[in-house]
């Protein structure tokens, strides 16, 4: 029994329709649930799961909810829309002794509590530009959560930040801690004295959770958006939050954490940075260490080392004197395992691009959706090809959706699929904790590894890595126990994970 209701121009954001259809899915009846605004690549997945009829999706709008609910009866419906009722009423309702407050509009926020300094956005791109512009106008800092932000408009927000002194982290900026405060997907970490500016949010996360696990903290770590670093941007963020760093008296030593930049911004980097009397790490993947020779800047392969390497400084040691190798279980593929290729599924992009690089540097080439080299560049991102790398956070994944952090119904999905291919040997995958994500993503990992595992025809070998701390509301090691207990062999990075796949795919071939 299929049913669906849509809800005329009420917009709610990912992270609250990720809970809305979380909370769905775990009535006793229900079969399948979502909540989803209406646009046309959600009514498409929800049409696909059985739980959209053609005459509602034809009229709902992507400005519009749509509900839709497949259970066992009219009953356990009833039951589904009344608990879904009560959670829009507790959304519009403040906790009662909290501090929270409701506004219809920017304008009463700001009468009301005229000190704001900071305000974080997540709508759809298409209107984040006016709001952006009416927060820096009034002396407000702002991190832009929302994607699908047309480039001009990121470029015209940012020249107007960097002339007003302002910061403007986005579009699609997931990370940040700033005075200790965690915006967005960040993680709980210790305070202390290694400030960070990245392009990159799951980058900027899983160098700040080694950090904290070797034992070091950080001052700040700003987030850009991942087009900061672009020519047509032009470093805007990263210039202004380096410099921010380097009179910041809490930060002692500097980290940068990106792609590669386009040559003329790099350019820009290196001459503001070689001003600096604090120590910089760079961590630019798949850069050429040699872009940086005769600045003074420490450079790094991997997220991993970027984090030892800022640690030692840190702390007064010799980052050349880090040893980076990584110890290889006594591992090997199964003999009946006829797969021969390794299938990376990742909820971060820089986790999957740290991936891509770390197999090709153990000349293992993969496709993906996010290759740097159009050859590898993935024709149909739905259907894997050999060796395959997939960002689940790109864009065409989170058109309308809850990013795959939060909601990871796609990924697990995915995971049957990748299963069901008997030339799948290796499914990598990360699991990443912190503020904003999904509060047991291990657990939704191994519900459908088991699932995929009792479907499956031939043996698989999975490995993830868990970017998280053990003060973080999910617990690194509670995630770790539960993807243990499935048989997931655990690494302790995304790096190190990736070459033990690369390892155990060596000597299948040897």
């Amino acid at each position: 029994m299929i049913h669906n209701v849509v809800k005329a121009n009420a917009y709610f954001d990912s992270v609250t329709l990720m809970l809305f259809s979380s909370r769905l899915n775990e009535i006793e009846g229900i079969q399948q649930a979502a909540v989803m605004m209406g646009t046309d690549h959600n009514k498409e997945l929800m049409k696909n799961s059985g739980i959209l009829n053609l005459e509602t999706a034809s009229k709902a709008s992507s400005n519009d909810l749509i509900i839709g609910i497949k259970a066992i009866s009219q009953e356990v419906i009833d039951l589904a829309l009344k608990a879904l009722n009560d959670q829009f009423e507790n959304k519009s309702k403040a906790t009662p002794g909290s501090e929270k407050k409701t506004f219809k509009s920017f304008e009463s926020a700001l009468k009301q509590t005229p000190d704001l300094n900071f305000a974080v956005i997540s709508i759809p791109g298409r209107y984040a530009k006016n709001e952006v512009m009416k927060c820096l106008r009034n002396n407000i800092n702002v991190l832009l959560f929302s994607d699908n932000v047309s480039i001009d408009d990121e470029n015209e927000l940012k020249t107007f930040a960097v002339k007003n002194q302002l910061l403007m982290m986005g579009p699609d900026c997931g990370t940040a801690i700033i005075n200790g405060v965690s915006l967005g997907f960040s993680n709980v970490v210790k305070h202390g004295n290694i400030g960070l500016v990245a392009a990159s949010g799951t980058g900027l996360q899983e160098v700040t959770v080694i950090i904290d696990r070797l034992g070091g903290g950080i001052s700040q770590a700003l987030g850009t958006g991942g087009r900061d670093l672009k020519e047509a941007i032009g470093g805007k963020m990263m210039l202004m939050a380096l410099e921010a760093l380097n009179s910041d008296d809490k930060t002692e030593v500097i980290g940068m954490i990106s792609k590669p930049p386009s040559k003329i911004v790099l350019e820009r980097i290196i001459k503001l940075v070689k001003t600096f009397k604090k120590p910089v790490v760079a961590c630019f993947l798949g850069a050429e260490s040699s872009d940086f020779d005769g600045s003074g800047v420490y450079t790094s392969e991997t997220l991993e080392s970027a984090a030892n390497a800022l640690f030692a400084l840190s702390t007064g040691q010799d980052p050349e004197l880090i040893n980076h190798e990584t110890k290889k279980p006594n591992l090997q593929l199964p003999k009946e395992n006829s797969g021969k290729y390794v299938r990376g599924l990742y909820t971060g992009g820089t986790l999957a691009y740290e991936a891509i690089l770390v197999l090709k540097h153990q000349q293992i080439v993969s496709y993906s959706n996010i290759s740097s080299d159009p050859v590898y560049l993935l024709k149909d991102v739905e259907k894997s090809h050999e060796h395959t790398i997939i960002d689940m956070g790109e864009d065409y994944f989170t058109d309308g959706m809850p990013h795959p952090m939060i909601d990871p119904r796609l990924r697990s999905e995915r995971i049957l699929k990748e299963v069901a291919d008997p030339e799948t040997a290796i499914i990598l995958l990360d699991c990443v904790l912190g503020y904003g994500s999904h509060l047991d993503p291990a657990g939704a990992l191994v519900l459908a590894i088991n699932k995929a595992l009792s479907q499956a025809t031939h043996p698989l070998t999975f490995i993830a890595s868990v970017c998280g701390t053990p003060s973080d509301p999910q617990n690194r090691i509670e995630q770790e126990s539960k993807l243990r207990s499935a048989g997931v062999i655990v690494m302790d990075t995304n790096a190190q994970a990736a070459k033990l796949a690369s390892y155990l795919i060596a000597r299948r071939l040897d």
